[in-house]
């Protein structure tokens, strides 16, 4: 099937900011990543119902993930993951080195494969892990190398969504076409929200689809900023994009 999608296709499938009003929210986040060598379901929401739930409304059979791709420990981005094992356990399960032993054993019985990650990865062709970034929280990005330049996924941007896309930058010596995800700036002040927009505006930072950890007055920041090139990122966004 996906030799025949000559484009990447990214799906929202958990969030708790809406957007498709027939799909039920909840607090975390997870993305389905079409398209590619491998169908990638990046992190898996904090409830198992709520993610297999979505996923039968928009006609996504768990059976199709082959890769599972976790970006830190926080039960919102990991808390939907055993009912999707239960579905299908066919799948590897890519995490940060830095999760416990008792979290990768659960994860094999069901018959899943893991890997874990510390350093920059490529994971299959184009796609690659950022490596565990941090220091109390460890974190990893999702970063596919695509024609209009790097596609970059965050969980939450613990170590800081602007961190992120500068190593990403770094890593690759491209441009940066679109940032997604989690950008941890709820709570935070304007002018601190405002640095951030700053910073990713310098790095050249071409799209962003901000959500979840976010926080509502920082996602109108970056609409305000970013404009026709502010994509929406709630629950059932659906973005298509030249692989």
């Amino acid at each position: 099937m996906q030799a025949e999608v000559p484009f990447l296709r990214l799906t929202v499938i958990y969030n708790n900011i809406p957007f498709d009003n027939r799909l039920r929210t909840g607090w975390g986040f997870s993305c389905l990543i079409e398209g590619t060598e491998q169908t990638i379901l990046f992190d898996t929401g904090g409830e198992g119902s709520i993610l297999l739930g979505n996923m039968k409304r928009m006609n996504i059979d768990p059976m199709a993930v082959d890769m599972v791709f976790l970006s830190h420990i926080h039960a919102d981005h990991t808390g939907g993951l055993e009912a999707l094992l239960k579905k299908n356990p066919h799948v590897t399960v890519c995490l940060p080195e830095c999760f416990p032993d008792s979290f990768k054993q659960a994860i094999k019985s069901y018959g899943a494969n893991v890997k874990s990650l510390c350093k920059p990865t490529r994971l299959l062709h184009r796609i690659h892990s950022s490596g565990e970034m941090g220091d109390s929280i460890k974190e990893q990005a999702l970063i596919l190398e695509t024609s209009s330049g790097l596609l970059i996924i965050t969980g939450c941007a613990h170590p800081g969504v602007v961190n992120v896309v500068r190593k990403a930058k770094e890593l690759f010596k491209v441009e940066v076409y679109l940032v997604m995800g989690g950008f941890h700036l709820a709570g935070m002040s304007n002018a601190q929200v405002r640095e951030t927009i700053s910073a990713l505006k310098e790095l050249g930072v071409k799209k962003v689809a901000p959500s979840h950890c976010t926080g509502e007055k920082a996602i109108a920041f970056f609409k305000e900023a970013w404009g026709d090139n502010f994509l929406e990122g709630g629950v059932g966004a659906i973005i298509e994009m030249p692989q």
